[in-house]
């Protein structure tokens, strides 16, 4: 009998080292996104994690940690792996999942090294880049292919694709890449109502340029990054993204004039955030206060820490606590 119950500390030890908290402040990741699911009761931030498959291909995949309080996070586990058979195979960029319809939606861009135009002088190939649309019982996966090919088009370099339920229409708003369009835009595209293909042509919403604190690079580029939409108090939709100011990321803030996801969008004259972090995305958590959490610094690369910040619903607009 002591031999058995020592066996079974040992089992006990070793399952918990396997799955032993670390704080977040030591978890590397960018574009962190964190989903606060009622229904377990647990905190969820994903992240990319590539897999090795069993024929030794590196394929795209996206990883979890898990926490009760946002302080301590369990993981990572692995909950999707990029199918043999998709239209790219590449590693994954900000991944998010979303709850709609009782099922979990992870939006995910998928990257690859084919290159379909080449380069002008000083300028990046372009190369295959989208999002596609993930589907899972539960938050912690296995999220599976809706299908094959990209909610985006094939022709554009996008990314950072996220999800907004307008009149009961759901929305993809997603970001078209500098290094194809120089002056990056947002853009949105309807979804069917089972997010499973996108429904007729997506339309810009605005360019990067449109913002006076994005103050664009060297090479004349202006970035779009991490759009992420919000409904405050007094019923103002806002979108937080993220581009570059004097040199440093940032993230800022646009409001839709009518309320509504087609705009026109008018662009807050300062940023919410302009440390040298951005990629952010808004959360409540299970007591209703209102969180920002974004990647810090942006560089230098193997830096990248989750920071959570408080924020103020105004009704008006959003503001940092102090």
């Amino acid at each position: 009998m002591k031999k058995i119950n020592l066996l079974l500390l040992l089992f006990s030890v070793c399952i918990g080292h396997a799955i032993a908290s670390t704080p977040i402040e030591d978890i590397y990741i960018r574009d962190p996104f964190i989903l606060a699911d009622k229904t377990s009761g647990n905190y969820y931030m994903y992240s990319s994690k590539s897999v090795t498959a069993d024929d030794g291909s590196v394929r795209g995949g996206v990883s979890v940690y898990r926490s009760r309080d946002l302080k301590t996070w369990d993981g990572p586990f692995q909950v999707c792996e990029i199918p043999a058979d998709n239209w790219i195979t590449g590693n994954i960029w900000a991944p998010e999942v979303h709850e709609y319809k009782g099922k979990y939606y992870l939006f995910a861009t998928v990257n690859s090294d084919i290159v379909w135009k080449g380069p002008k002088k000083d300028w990046p190939a372009y190369t295959y880049r989208g999002t596609q649309i993930f589907r899972a019982d539960s938050p912690e996966g296995p999220f599976e292919a809706m299908n094959r090919m990209p909610a985006t088009p094939i022709d554009e370099m996008a990314l950072d694709g996220t999800l907004w339920v307008e009149d009961g229409v759901p929305y993809m708003i997603y970001c078209h890449e500098w290094v194809q369009v120089t002056d990056g835009t947002m853009k949105v595209v309807r979804l069917s109502d089972d997010l499973s293909e996108p429904v007729g042509a997506p339309i810009k919403l605005f360019n990067a340029s449109a913002a006076k604190w994005s103050t664009g690079s060297d090479g004349g580029n202006y970035v779009t990054d991490g759009c992420y939409l919000y409904r405050t108090k007094n019923g103002k939709l806002l979108m937080i993204w993220s581009s570059f100011m004097n040199g440093e990321y940032a993230i800022g803030v646009a409001e839709s004039a009518t309320g509504k996801i087609l705009g026109p969008w008018r662009q807050n004259d300062e940023p919410l955030f302009n440390r040298n972090g951005g990629h952010g995305m808004l959360f409540k958590d299970f007591d209703g206060g209102l969180h920002l959490v974004i990647h810090v610094p942006n560089s230098p690369a193997g830096m990248e820490r989750a920071r959570i910040f408080d924020i103020e619903d105004t009704g008006d607009g959003l503001r940092m606590k102090s």
